[in-house]
């Protein structure tokens, strides 16, 4: 059976990522008056033939009389097109070389630039099957073959008609003319191939649509360079997050889908089913309940500082990594808390309103430098340490308070509680995480320490303040004014109205829960969370995972590395090594690392080995998830 199998594989926008005679365009009319209206015509031409909507002689004929090309622009070409090999047909070099006598390219294109490409990864010169130019005596381009029934319509049913191949016979491509050949009886399958174009009526007709090398090599049950096909691992990306993050994602292969607002806990259940990897902001909850639906989530992606929006322990107990951004937008929470200091400080919120009803209000009461004044920080961590930094750069004299000990930076002096800081300060800003605890830590009690006339600042999380006893005392006057930017119940999307019992209050700022939301930061967001989920499924390692014992680990070379999660309970890495030990495979490197949920050990072992220890290692009481990686 395995002898009797033919793979027929397509040229441009399949074995390598573009057309080739628009790229040869980009070289012959380089310099040319007309090049852009001629490289827009000539794609154009391309997609009528591959899409059938053209005689394919027809748009070869146009396309040939628009390039002006030279015999000397093919060296250019082919050095172009080595770059531009499909990623997964550069992968799989592996199946070019061990199906070689069985592998055919049969393609539109020109033998001239086809063959050097090809040959490099293991084709047989002898296997492809293309058209040739005609050149006159200057070397320019005059036409072609018109005897090679690949320049002609149905040309690709002719040549695979002549090959007579025995057996079964696979048409990977992505045009027209690919499905023809299946069309035709003349193969048992055929695959539109999606990596790099897809054409909605080539899809319609393909027997399978296949976004890569190794989603072909994975469902035929061939040997393949990855475990396990990207584009299978669905992400879904929640919130607006940066279009980088969703670039990265689908760039590494992955099969992206995106909702721009948030969703609820009946609704997320309901999406979750089939997600590989998800990826949030600080609206949506992910809650046990619908983590009871994620049978197939390995990862979550927090884009953002705060995790309390996650439940952590049930993510564990799923065998599911949690990531986060703790530093990518600390500068702009920062530099927004500064601001609105400054601003509630010279009492603008309410001069500015003022302004714009018409009010010329000219008055320094109520008006005060920020110099000298004492800053109190609520939670000494990534960004209020950085807030105490710059603070004290620009006059503040800094105070903090931390459940935890922290190194205090500059001239900053650490409380030993919070009454004490809330005593001393002018103003307090609170910079804590969102955990249970933390829930209402101030309310009309704490509040009422307060100096008369402070200013106070929340732009941690919404439910850490009672907002009817900051009511009271903003109407009070004890605070003098006060700037929020997170709420207890915020909308999951613009299109909802906000609602809060502080609208309307005097020299107050409410803001949407943007602190983090700056074009800096939310690119600095998209890109480092996708690394470290990418570098997850890809290797294994957990650096600044939230959830997960954290582990970086070796790049993986000419090993399978076999991932266990399981209940942290004693004797499972000896149970692991055991099953290894007794069907004779060798341990190239092991790594272990345990909290109080879990153990997450990583075992790289020779690349031999039968099928039935994997179920063997899955069956191992206690394991929570199974991946094996090469």
């Amino acid at each position: 059976m395995e002898n009797n199998r033919h793979f027929v594989i397509d040229f441009d926008s399949t074995f390598t990522q573009v057309e080739a005679l628009d790229v040869l365009g980009e070289i012959s009319l380089e310099g040319h008056p007309e090049k852009e209206q001629r490289l827009q015509k000539l794609v154009d031409l391309t997609n009528q033939g591959m899409g059938g909507q053209l005689a394919f002689r027809d748009s070869l004929s146009q396309r040939l009389e628009l390039l002006d090309a030279n015999r000397k622009h093919l060296q250019p070409l082919i050095e172009n097109l080595r770059q531009k090999v499909s990623v997964s047909f550069v992968r799989n070099e592996d199946f070019f070389k061990e199906y070689r006598d069985r592998i055919y390219i049969v393609s539109n294109g020109f033998k001239e630039f086809i063959v050097p490409i090809v040959q490099e990864l293991g084709v047989k010169p002898e296997n492809v099957f293309a058209n040739t130019f005609e050149f006159d005596e200057n070397g320019d381009v005059t036409g072609f073959d018109h005897d090679n029934v690949l320049s002609s319509n149905n040309g690709k049913v002719e040549q695979l008609k002549r090959l007579d191949l025995k057996g079964d016979v696979y048409v990977i491509g992505d045009g027209y003319t690919d499905y023809e050949i299946k069309a035709a009886g003349l193969a048992n399958k055929f695959y539109a191939f999606t990596e790099n174009v897809s054409r909605e009526n080539i899809l319609e007709n393909a027997d399978h649509i296949t976004p890569s090398l190794d989603e072909f090599l994975y469902v035929n049950k061939m040997n393949k360079a990855i475990s396990y096909p990207k584009n299978r691992i669905k992400v879904l990306l929640l919130e607006n997050v940066h279009a980088d993050a969703v670039d990265i994602m689908k760039k590494e292969g992955y099969n992206v889908s995106t909702i721009s607002g948030a969703l609820d806990e009946e609704e997320l259940s309901e999406k979750i089913k089939d997600v590989s990897i998800l990826g949030i902001r600080s609206k949506t909850q992910l809650t046990a309940k619908v983590l009871e639906n994620a049978n197939r989530l390995i990862a979550v992606g927090a884009f953002c500082i705060g995790t309390n929006q996650i439940d952590l322990e049930a993510c564990l107990n799923k065998g599911v990594a949690v990531f986060n951004a703790p530093f990518s937008n600390t500068r702009s929470v920062v530099e927004l808390a500064i601001g609105e200091i400054i601003l509630l400080m010279r009492n603008l919120p309410d001069r500015i309103a003022e302004m714009h009803q018409g009010q010329w209000n000219k008055s320094a009461k109520g008006s005060y430098e920020i110099r000298g004044k004492k800053l109190g920080i609520v939670g000494y961590g990534n960004i209020g340490s950085q807030l105490s930094v710059v603070a004290e750069a620009i006059g503040f004299d800094v105070y903090y308070y931390d459940l935890v000990e922290k190194l205090a930076l500059g001239n900053a002096t650490k409380c030993s509680s919070l009454e004490e800081l809330f005593k001393i300060v002018d103003v307090v800003t609170l910079h804590v995480d969102g955990r249970k605890e933390n829930t209402n830590m101030i309310g009309d009690k704490q509040l009422s320490w307060l100096k008369e006339g402070s200013f106070f600042l929340n732009l941690a999380r919404g439910q850490v303040v009672d907002v009817d006893a900051l009511k009271k005392y903003i109407e009070s006057g004890r605070i003098a004014g006060a700037g929020v930017d997170v709420f207890p119940k915020e909308p999951k999307t613009n299109q909802e109205e906000f609602q809060s019992v502080l609208r309307g209050l005097p020299n107050l700022i409410l803001t949407p829960h943007i602190g983090g939301s700056t074009e800096e930061a939310q690119e600095n967001i998209g890109n480092f969370v996708p690394g470290k989920i990418i570098n997850y499924i890809n290797t294994g390692g957990t650096t600044n995972s939230v959830n997960f014992p954290n582990l970086q680990l070796p790049t993986l070379e000419n090993a399978h590395r076999l991932i266990h999660i399981h209940h942290n309970k004693p004797g499972i890495i000896a149970h692991i090594n055991r099953i290894l030990a007794a069907n004779d495979i060798n341990i190239v490197g092991q790594y272990l690392k345990t909290n109080e949920t879990i153990g997450y050990v990583i075992t790289d072992i020779d690349k031999e080995y039968d099928d039935h220890v994997i179920e063997e290692l899955k069956a191992i009481q206690g394991t929570i998830k199974f991946r094996v990686l090469y």
